[in-house]
């Protein structure tokens, strides 16, 4: 009965206070996070209550939904325009078929894989996402612990409210990082060398944002940039704009929208770290990157927040995976909610599936502990599925294991 009280009171209390604070200005927003976090942990060890009854992941965004402020969810959740994107990479996954094999000695279940050289428990890393502490007071730093514990790879976004350096030092674990590349280069050089020295494994580009995409919730909400941790002292994040989303405005004023193809040989230069490319959706791209010298790619169209109507990531999956040849790893993100999804990937040629809302939603409703949670429940249902389909192991799971759409159509004919 307790927890269905604080099911309603928690949404309405938290609604007042992000109201009455939603009224200063920007410049105040760092005091305001502050005390929305403070005033939010108080009520993440009642709200643990709930999130220790869950049985899916799933359920986790109905808990952050609960936890944030209703700009924040809005942030984490939202995608562009019409969300066309951002929905179908969830219901992409549920029209691929599982074509089990029985009567296989699954006693024993191999989860563990490699990555780069990086030997990690499962195929499931958590993917760069913006500004944790937006989620929880120890945002980052709280996220590294858990994929440090949970024995895979991090990347961290280049808009983390913690910096490089505080990530490295919070605890020992392989990372990657994820980079922007904004007009004043020079701010590019500093954060790949800085993750660099830092102990950081590999570089992860974004391709896909040389604007920022159309979030009308944002828009809406009037989202403000926060400082980002990494650019302290390099530059503000305060624009000039008295409409619409602050966030879009900084981007659109600091993105490089000139970044091409010939830039990749620049940005191997600056650094000897290998560099992956993210936001590949077709096989030319994914072609074009190989001839760069990318040392991986990842199939993603950024969770459906940029151009909508791109197709579902895991329907594009396998045209990618052909074009590159499996030269460089594959890894793939959006939609990603069951261990189901994970096996579908792995079959259709993932080496890695990259979760990204759920580990946010996770770090909201229960801390460092809730994005464990989400992994565990992630691995266990992957095993689950492996057991069921007669996959002792990752490398066991093949294109055969699964039908497509393609597929039935190519019955057909």
């Amino acid at each position: 009965m307790l927890h269905h009280i604080l099911a309603i009171l928690v949404p309405i209390l938290l609604y007042f206070s992000s109201y009455l604070e939603l009224s200063t200005a920007t410049d105040t927003l760092i005091g305001y996070t502050c005390s929305i976090s403070l005033f939010s942990l108080e009520l993440y060890t009642t709200i643990g209550l709930m999130a220790d009854e869950i049985v899916s992941v799933n359920e986790f965004q109905v808990l952050a939904k609960q936890a944030l402020p209703k700009m924040y969810y809005d942030f984490y959740a939202g995608g562009a325009e019409d969300e066309h994107t951002l929905k179908k990479n969830v219901q992409e996954f549920q029209r691929i078929i599982l074509l089990p094999r029985v009567l296989v000695d699954v006693s024993n279940i191999a989860l563990s894989t490699n990555i780069l050289g990086y030997n990690i428990s499962a195929p499931i890393m958590i993917a760069p996402t913006a500004v944790h502490k937006l989620a929880h007071p120890e945002g980052e730093l709280a996220t590294a612990r858990a994929a440090a514990a949970c024995n895979t790879i991090m990347i961290l976004s280049f808009s983390a409210s913690c910096s490089v350096e505080e990530v490295a030092a919070s605890c020992d674990a392989v990372r990657f990082f994820q980079l922007y590349v904004y007009k004043r280069r020079e701010i590019a050089i500093n954060l790949v060398q800085r993750a660099e020295k830092s102990g950081y494994k590999a570089i992860v580009l974004t391709s896909d944002t040389p604007r920022l995409g159309r979030r009308e919730a944002d828009i809406k909400n009037k989202m403000i940039v926060p400082q980002l941790k990494n650019l302290e002292g390099l530059m503000s994040a305060e624009v000039a704009s008295d409409k619409g989303s602050n966030l879009e405005a900084y981007a659109n004023e600091t993105f490089d929208p000139s970044l091409c193809w010939r830039d990749i040989a620049w940005l191997k230069s600056i650094t000897n770290l290998p560099v992956l490319i993210k936001g590949i959706l077709t096989r030319e791209d994914a072609t074009k990157a190989m001839e760069v010298g990318a040392a991986g790619i990842i199939v993603s169209n950024h969770g459906g927040r940029q151009l909508d109507y791109t197709p579902a990531t895991i329907s594009v999956l396998e045209e990618v995976v052909q074009a590159v040849g499996r030269k460089v790893p594959v890894l793939l993100d959006g939609g990603v909610r069951r261990g189901t999804d994970v096996f579908k990937a792995l079959a259709l040629g993932a080496q890695a599936v990259l979760v990204g809302r759920p580990v946010i939603y996770g770090l909201a409703a229960k801390g460092e502990a809730g994005v464990r949670k989400v992994i565990h429940m992630l691995k266990d249902e992957l095993e689950l599925t492996m057991a069921l389909a007669g996959c002792p192991s990752v490398k066991a799971i093949s294109r055969s294991h699964v039908r497509t759409d393609r597929d039935r159509l190519q019955s057909m004919l």
